[in-house]
């Protein structure tokens, strides 16, 4: 399956607005040119400027001081493109040249734009067509002379496309630049901004565990685009909600259906002379109890830390090894109970924490192999560990049996509920439980807590 690779919002959105903006920024700047052209207020885009490129090089100076042009190829090739092509030439000691129809307006402006380098003369937009003209001084074989020309025929592409590069480089690429730049300081900012409900709900997510009945994600400052994504994700917990309120339901009702006549049955065998069998048969009921125990326990775990008391978990290990004793001695094995202090108490549910105890020395009693013995001990700082000398668990599955309903390979008896009601206890009560291996063989279980306040 290809892995689909998440794409960043933010960069996303810096380089469409930059696509946009240029595209903009270039319909204004070609709106502009147009205006400009039409107005005769941009520079320098027009034939003339061909015209006196070519006259440049055909102005002479005769033996007598008068100027004259020479009738070049690149001359010729301006005269025949536009019928209309004229020129006027002089130099500052009165000496002149021209060629063409001369318009009524520029006969004799020449004097007058002596003091100008260069001009280009034309005509408000408004005023209707008259010719346009373009005066320029410029240093050829003849010396310095005043050209004044119009109506030079078509402009070349060399001339055109420097005409474009210098308005891009000259305006459009430095504000596409400041643009560019102003975008991608701004935009990460504005997406940051805007998504920062977003991220709260994210955060929020985040904490959504298991036990996190009743969680909504925030729709305070969600941008309305994803508030139907945020309002179906509510909607979903809710729905989760609701389906695990009737599971728990169910179980709790169940369990409390099965105890009353499991508990009959359990007394009227303890009546019965059942034989050789009797011992299998009361472990069997007593697993039946074990089960719906357990399902009740899976509600129970409900209760928050601060319903939780002092509770001495050497009481607890003394009291549970004394109460398993007889099913264990029926089914084979002998049992201990050993605690290196009198005392240690924790912060728990006494009662979760018997459950556990209980679960553990009866899958060590279901998993031992029937021989051998096992072993409750008690030690600081606040540890109970449950020992047996059976064929122990396979290190592929010393993890897996913590989940519910797993059972590993050549223990198929029992519901698989009990490792993992263990680990749902000792976590809610912050300690840790691990399985290891004894090196003499066998199984050791070690469930760990934090010691309340007055350990001795």
């Amino acid at each position: 399956m290809t892995k689909v690779q998440p794409h960043s919002l933010r960069w996303r959105l810096v380089s469409r607005l930059v696509g946009l903006q240029a595209a903009m920024l270039a319909l204004l700047v070609l709106v502009v040119i147009v205006a400009l052209w039409g107005a005769g207020h941009l520079i320098a885009l027009e034939s003339e400027d061909d015209t006196i490129d070519a006259l440049h090089d055909a102005v002479v100076r005769e033996s007598n001081g008068d100027i004259s042009v020479r009738d070049t190829p690149v001359l010729a090739k301006r005269r025949a493109q536009a019928p209309n092509f004229w020129f006027l030439i002089r130099d500052r000691e009165g000496h002149s040249v021209s060629q063409g129809r001369v318009p009524l307006e520029y006969a004799g402006i020449g004097d007058a734009l002596d003091g100008i380098g260069q001009a280009r003369l034309g005509w408000n937009m408004l005023d209707g067509m008259r010719p346009t003209a373009r005066m320029k001084w410029i240093d050829t074989p003849a010396g310095n002379i005043q050209i004044l020309t119009g109506q030079g025929g078509a402009v070349s592409w060399r001339r055109i496309g420097q005409a474009v590069l210098t308005l891009f480089l000259g305006f459009v690429l430095p504000i596409v630049a400041l643009m560019t730049l102003a975008t991608l300081v701004a935009t990460p900012v504005v997406v940051r901004r805007t998504l920062a409900g977003l991220d709260r709900a994210a955060a929020q997510a985040e904490k959504i565990d298991v036990d996190g009945h009743g969680a909504r994600l925030p729709l305070q400052d969600v941008p309305s685009e994803i508030v139907p994504l945020v309002s179906a994700v509510n909607d979903a917990l809710r729905r989760l909600d609701e389906g695990y309120e009737r599971h728990k339901r169910f179980l709790a009702d169940a369990a409390h259906e099965l105890r009353t006549p499991i508990a009959i049955l359990q007394t009227r065998l303890e009546s019965l002379s059942l034989g050789p069998g009797a011992g299998r048969v009361l472990e069997d009921v007593a697993r039946l109890s074990t089960l719906a125990d357990q399902l009740l326990d899976l509600q129970r775990l409900n209760r928050q830390a601060d319903w939780f008391s002092s509770v001495d978990i050497v009481a607890i290990g003394r009291k549970i090894a004394a109460e398993l004793a007889p099913l264990t001695i029926a089914a084979g094995y002998e049992i201990s109970f050993d605690s290196d202090v009198e005392r240690i108490p924790v912060r728990g549910d006494e009662g979760a924490l018997e459950r556990a105890l209980t679960n553990l020395i009866q899958n060590a009693i279901q998993h031992g192999g029937r021989k051998g013995g096992i072993a409750v001990w008690v030690e600081p700082p606040a540890t109970i560990s449950v020992t047996d000398d059976g064929p122990g668990i396979q290190a592929c599955d010393q993890e897996r049996v913590f989940e519910p309903f797993y059972r590993s390979q050549g223990h198929g008896r029992g519901a698989g509920l009990g490792l993992n009601l263990v680990q749902e206890i000792v976590r809610r009560h912050d300690g840790a439980v691990a399985i290891s291996e004894r090196p003499s063989g066998g199984t050791r279980v070690r469930m760990a807590f934090k010691p309340a306040h007055g350990t001795s």
